[in-house]
């Protein structure tokens, strides 16, 4: 939940806003794209906004620290009950994602929504493809 108490989907934690925040000074904006392919799992991508391409079959979750969270659609139908905390740990992840010459990985942690949430969310839903 924001400050406002309007629930949202995506957020993060301040580890990870304070990495944000370093590979956005050395890469410009950012994205974040949380697919479950086969290479990386469903470990949450970051890339320079400029350089990965978002498509019709993906959906805008929501912002953590100005950057635009997306998910594959079929991936969002089996956590769209589910709210995400963008987390930073140590350790190697993904040779794509930006923050692996750091020494630390993005993870998500996640919850299921409370009843009040979803019907919330159920009134305002994702938008497919890149609109920011």
């Amino acid at each position: 939940m924001t400050e406002t108490n309007t629930p949202v989907r995506v957020e993060c934690t301040p580890e990870a806003a304070a990495l944000i925040h370093k590979l956005q000074g050395i890469h410009g904006a950012l994205l974040f794209h949380q697919s479950g392919g086969c290479c990386d799992g469903s470990a949450p991508m970051c890339y320079a906004r400029n350089e990965f391409m978002i498509g019709d079959a993906d959906v805008l979750l929501g912002w953590v620290e100005d950057q635009p969270f997306y998910m594959s659609a079929s991936q969002f139908e089996y956590w769209k009950h589910t709210h995400l905390t963008l987390d930073v740990v140590k350790g190697r992840g993904a040779g794509f994602s930006l923050e692996g010459p750091e020494g630390v990985r993005f993870l998500i942690r996640s919850r299921l929504f409370s009843d009040s949430e979803w019907d919330y969310l159920e009134q305002h839903p994702v938008k497919k493809g890149m609109q920011h």
